[in-house]
């Protein structure tokens, strides 16, 4: 499984989830299903937009993390 670390990267670079959002221009609950990762999808102009605005490479945004059947 993949998840992404939007609040880990927030917190480490001292910013806030409400920060964030009003960046994003995303609806609240949009916006917070994507950074708590209860989303199946995630716009490719999102995950640009993301990267701009945290200053990081976009494969930072993500981790892989071990499913239920996975070893």
């Amino acid at each position: 499984m993949v998840r992404l670390r939007i609040l880990e990267i927030l917190e480490e670079q001292n910013h806030s989830k409400y920060w964030l959002f009003k960046q994003m221009d995303l609806s609240y609950q949009n916006f917070n299903r994507m950074v708590t990762n209860q989303t199946k999808s995630i716009r490719f102009e999102n995950l640009d937009r993301l990267s701009d605005l945290l200053g990081c490479p976009i494969g930072d945004l993500f981790e892989k993390t071990h499913g239920p059947n996975e070893e």
